[in-house]
């Protein structure tokens, strides 16, 4: 089992993120904190920041049954499409053990694992890449490039990214976005952002034309130096894909919560 408190920091450190993400995209978001549950939804047509986790520390498998019955309403009563972010190492063996089952009771099915993270990295040494230019997002174009990339990346339609960062004010200053470009196009992406005395990395992204060069790391290396440059921050920390995870940890980030990512069934 991973350090209770990595696992725990994890957790908040998306609830801090995502409610800034959300209310970007609209004032009115759903960011309640209930008992056992953080509401971190936009209702946008990107399901990334359609979002609820478990918050409970320890959670037996009777609490986490009922939470998991809770989210799944909530999740119901939604426009849009979203997901459920399960951070395992805060539920109790049984309760992890059992955790699949309980949630198809509750009418939710597996989508896809992902790794929370963290690292005291800094300092950093300046990234280059042979094959890429890095350009900071602060325009339009460039914003919608850096959405259409993760769109292809996670396999959403064009319009979905384009739901999640269109317009932001927040993505073109607030957020150290990059792209890194190979003659001129924009082949991958990525951003930290300051979250209570940490940097977060999101929306890691590349082109999977381009995959497998190691523009990801580059671009994310990118993000953290420029982020922590401007902040003076020292820890960073993200939730990882499993295609994004063996990546980071050449950067010098820690594996500390396995992640189970679920949707509403049918």
């Amino acid at each position: 089992m991973a350090d209770l408190a990595a696992s725990v920091e994890s957790m908040e450190q998306l609830a801090v993120v995502w409610r800034a993400m959300v209310l970007d995209r609209d004032a009115g978001a759903d960011v309640r904190d209930l008992p056992g549950i953080a509401v971190r939804w936009a209702d946008c047509g990107f399901a990334f920041w359609n979002c609820v986790t478990l918050t409970d520390v320890g959670a037996d498998a009777r609490l986490a049954e009922r939470r998991l019955a809770e989210a799944a309403a909530i999740m119901r009563a939604k426009r849009r499409p979203g997901f459920l972010w399960v951070f395992e190492d805060l539920l109790d063996e049984e309760a992890r053990a059992s955790l699949d089952e309980a949630a198809e009771r509750a009418g939710l099915e597996y989508a896809f694992p992902g790794t929370g993270m963290a690292g005291d990295l800094f300092p950093l040494p300046e990234p280059a890449h042979p094959e890429l230019e890095f350009v900071r997002v602060s325009e339009e174009e460039q914003l919608l490039a850096y959405a259409d990339l993760n769109s292809r990346a996670y396999g959403f339609p064009p319009e979905a990214g384009r739901d999640g960062l269109a317009g932001s004010a927040l993505w073109r200053s607030g957020v150290h976005a990059y792209l890194g470009l190979r003659q001129g196009e924009p082949v991958t992406c990525a951003a930290t952002v300051e979250a209570a005395g940490r940097l977060f990395v999101v929306l890691v992204a590349t082109d999977p034309r381009w995959e497998r060069r190691g523009y990801g790391e580059a671009v994310t290396r990118k993000a953290l130096y420029e982020g922590a440059r401007a902040t003076g921050l020292t820890r960073a920390t993200l939730h990882a894909t499993a295609a994004g995870a063996p990546v980071y940890p050449r950067i010098g980030f820690e594996p500390n919560s396995a992640m189970r990512f679920y949707g509403l069934r049918g």
